[in-house]
């Protein structure tokens, strides 16, 4: 592969410059207590990292699982999401000087490349389709189960991770550096597509359960397409399917602001939603977008802009309450929080990654009025600075001699410690970070060593030691230059073109062609019951009956009662499938006879498309 070839003469070029922060504020037991911790989350986010993890066993090099619990729950596979999330803390690391982390990144990338050719239940890569497939097992094989899919958040954080590795790579003046960010671009082309194609279409959110359009999902879709649109710039390649998206994603983006907060999901299609949207996706959104470069604009949602600070005390009040271990803890003072006062998960318990979330995004405001040396307190963000700073009052705050500047930024350096401290009473002896910890007692729950509890501590220290030195957390990815918002939002796309990143690591015999094929069955339903298709090939779950695929119903009818599937097949592969009626006891009737399909050859149309039409047979 050329991308071995490449990371050995990359290997002797490469020279690292740390950057060693001085603190400038108070040294203090909680800087002295998250140094602590930061080693030892730096080290769990290792632990999970294959082959060598301690706590990875079987996982393919550069697969970051999710966490090593296999059971209540099982979280033991690799995540798109949750990956890229911590290989950008990886990155950021690296950046700052940590040398060891750049084979940690070099095996990522080749198993990602990998990844994008394997077909599975979302589609595959000649349509980009299953690129928005959320998790994978740590084989790097497909999931074949019930899932809340797609997902398209992944593509975009994944190209945003190998994008700031890529530019760092581009800035070395290296010429093995320049060859080895050329290798990487194709993978980061294929999600940029996926991105440029699919930003308008639905899918599933971060916490895997809402089918809709979510806030977090098209703000790093955002950003992904406006620094992917400036490194393609820098390597001579075509950006204007992505220059030409980046304006609408942000224009849709604003539709999710009501007022006074962000509403997590709109457009949702399961019947029967009803939740506030107060959520912390917004929270990560804001710290996900962070530019620290970038004024405190409300369009981008930039940590110190008035809607992001709108938007975080509504987003903390909703736990004040609902939490017996925030009973008695004043407005003002930090809590545990969890991801949205209505959930049910577990019994709906504080996270350890939501709660250094809202203090991250408070660090990061801070970089931020630092760096413009003013703070703008306006109607729209009051409400939360009277919260920290109960004198506050409407105006503009230009730092120097202004008291009341170094005032402001001093209790919001304070309120944001409180949630460090809160999260950091319920970290057991051992450091080790679960999921979750409990609303009533604070004890660690659900998964345990979460790798993303893990990064998000990280990533938070990062930002506090930015926010308190002159440590410069992350680059800037581009806000400051990103387009205006558009007088009108067009829900608009381009279709992409997607081959195997070989240069990166993929299979240099992987597929290069396949057929969407569209199953349409008449079959009449009663409530709970469900119709599913299973087949002869791994995308129709080789006759597995408990992975077999669901059917959507979503155009069911008294007129035609239909249920549908669409499926990515290999060209020219001879198929044998047949229909599954699953009852809501559990008993499943099969149809007598296989059907067989003969999947066409390709021709000029990428992927190919057919449809079969059938009705239900148990005769």
């Amino acid at each position: 592969m050329l991308f071995r070839g490449v990371l050995a003469a990359a290997l002797a070029a490469t020279s690292l410059h740390g950057t060693l922060a001085k603190p400038v504020r108070r040294q203090d037991g909680l800087a002295d207590r998250i140094e602590a911790e930061n080693e030892i989350a730096l080290q769990g986010v290792l632990n999970n990292i294959g082959p060598d993890g301690s706590q990875a066993p079987g996982a393919s090099p550069g697969v970051i699982i999710a966490s090593p619990s296999t059971e209540n729950p099982n979280y033991y596979y690799t995540w798109t999401r949750d990956a890229a999330l911590t290989l950008k803390m990886v990155v950021d690391e690296f950046l700052h000087g940590n040398e060891d982390l750049q084979s940690y990144i070099r095996e990522y990338v080749e198993a990602q490349a990998i990844l994008q050719t394997v077909s599975n239940p979302s589609g595959a890569l000649t349509s980009g389709r299953g690129l928005g497939e959320p998790k994978f097992y740590a084989n790097l094989t497909r999931f074949n189960g019930d899932w809340g899919r797609p997902q398209r958040d992944g593509p975009a954080l994944r190209a945003t991770a190998l994008i700031t590795y890529s530019r760092y790579l581009l800035n070395t003046g290296e010429l093995a550096d320049e060859d080895e960010a050329k290798c990487i671009w194709p993978a980061i082309q294929n999600d940029l597509n996926y991105v440029a194609q699919y930003w308008s279409q639905t899918g599933f959110d971060l916490w895997e359960e809402v089918d809709g359009s979510s806030f977090f999902t098209t703000a790093v879709q955002h950003r992904a397409l406006v620094e992917g649109a400036a490194l393609g710039k820098a390597l001579s390649e075509d950006v204007s399917a992505f220059e030409s998206q980046a304006p609408n994603v942000l224009c849709f983006l604003q539709t999710f602001w009501n007022g006074k907060y962000a509403v997590a999901n709109i457009k949702v299609k399961q019947q029967g939603f009803s939740r506030s949207g107060i959520d912390a996706n917004t929270v990560l959104t804001s710290i996900a977008t962070f530019d620290p470069e970038a004024s405190c604009d409300d369009t981008l949602f930039q940590p110190c802009s008035s809607r992001a600070l709108s938007n975080l005390k509504e987003y903390v009040d909703a736990f004040r309450s609902i939490y017996t271990i925030n009973q008695d803890v004043q407005t003002g003072t930090g809590v545990a929080t969890g991801r949205y006062a209505e959930d049910v998960y577990y019994d709906g318990n504080p996270w350890y990654l939501t709660t250094f979330a809202v203090a991250e995004q408070l660090y990061d405001a801070i970089q931020q009025w630092s760096t413009i040396n003013n703070i703008n307190i306006d109607d729209g963000s009051l409400a939360f600075w009277q919260s920290v700073y109960p004198s506050a009052q409407p105006g503009t705050y230009t730092g120097g001699s202004n008291t009341h500047f170094t005032e402001l930024i001093d209790a919001v350096l304070a309120y944001a410690d409180g949630f460090v401290e809160t999260a950091l009473r319920y970290v057991p002896e051992t450091g080790t970070l679960a999921e979750q910890y409990g609303r009533e007692d604070g004890f660690p729950l659900s998964a345990r060593d979460l790798t993303w509890s893990y990064a998000s501590f990280v990533t938070m220290r990062g930002a506090r030691l930015a926010a308190t030195s002159d440590y410069a957390q992350v680059p800037s990815w581009g806000a400051p230059s990103s387009p205006h918002v558009p007088s009108t939002c067009t829900p608009s796309s381009v279709k992409g073109i997607y081959a195997p990143a070989v240069s990166a690591g993929a299979p240099e015999d992987a597929p290069t062609c396949t057929y969407l094929v569209t199953f349409n069955l008449n079959a009449t339903t009663f409530y709970g019951e469900n119709m599913y298709l299973s087949g002869s090939s791994a995308e129709l779950a080789n006759w597995r009956v408990d992975e077999a695929l669901a059917g959507s119903a979503d155009g069911y009818t008294n007129e035609r009662p239909l249920w549908t599937w669409t499926v990515e097949l290999p060209e020219g592969a001879s198929i044998e499938y047949k229909f599954l009626r699953k009852r809501p006891n559990g008993e499943v009737l099969h149809e007598f006879a296989n059907r067989e399909l003969e999947v066409p050859e390709c021709g000029d149309e990428v992927p190919g498309t057919t449809t079969v039409e059938a009705a239900w047979n148990i005769t």
